[in-house]
C-alpha cells in the first residue's frame, strides 16, 4: 500500500529518530523493492488519534484495539514512496530487526 500511494504512515511500536531516505523490503524476500523519504515520527497515538487517521495508515479501526494494546501507537511519516523497476537483492544481518544499514 506505501508503493502503490495509498498508505503514509507505517505503526510501529517505538519512535525513530531516522529521517531520509529508506530503503523498503518485502518481508521475508531478500528483496528491496522500493524506497520512500521518511519525514516524521509521530505518537504514541491516542485511540481517537489513530481512529481519525485510518486513511494515513490504513489499519481498519476495529483492528486498533489489540495493537494499540501492543503499543504499536507510534506513526513513521512516509513520503516520496517509490517502486524499483529491478528489486534489489540484500543480506538480511542476524540480529537486524528494525534497520539494516547498507554502505
Amino acid at each position: 500500500m506505501i508503493l502503490a500511494g495509498i498508505k503514509f504512515w507505517e505503526m510501529r511500536s517505538r519512535h525513530t529518530k531516522v529521517r531520509g531516505f529508506i530503503g523498503l523490503i518485502e518481508a521475508g524476500s531478500g528483496l528491496i523493492v522500493g524506497t520512500a523519504r521518511l519525514t516524521d515520527s509521530i505518537g504514541p497515538l491516542s485511540t481517537e488519534r489513530w481512529r481519525c487517521n485510518v486513511s494515513k495508515h490504513k489499519v481498519p479501526y476495529r483492528g486498533c484495539e489489540h495493537l494499540a494494546a501492543k503499543n504499536w501507537n507510534h506513526a513513521w511519516v512516509l513520503d516520496d514512496a517509490k517502486k524499483l523497476d529491478e528489486p534489489i537483492p540484500y543480506k538480511h544481518p542476524q540480529g537486524a530487526v528494525i534497520w539494516v544499514r547498507f554502505n
